[in-house]
């Protein structure tokens, strides 16, 4: 029997991807858990491996929501966590 485990992988297609782009502080951006759902992760291990590589990035490639950007997203989104609320705030990707 093998340890190979089975992941899911998500083909998303042109226009799911751009539902998932936002503009935020001016810049386009995608959400850590959109970008996640892309490469079949979990949103934290996507944030831990960014951050256990950060030296790998340019400057700047990512940021932190305000409360305030992370409240107009939910609403204008009309999005709800699945968990009953988001435990930390969440981090934008810049395309560069």
């Amino acid at each position: 029997m093998s340890n190979v485990t089975n992941k899911e992988i998500v083909i998303a297609d042109e226009n799911n991807i751009k539902d998932m782009i936002y503009l935020v502080r001016g810049q386009k951006v995608m959400l850590d858990f959109d970008l996640a759902e892309i490469y079949g992760y979990e949103t934290r291990k996507l944030n831990e491996q960014v951050k256990t590589n950060i030296e790998r990035f340019d400057a700047g490639f990512m940021f932190q929501l305000t409360e305030k950007e992370w409240s107009a997203f939910l609403k204008c989104k009309n999005f709800t966590s699945s968990c009953g609320g988001v435990r930390k705030l969440l981090y934008a990707f810049t395309e560069h």
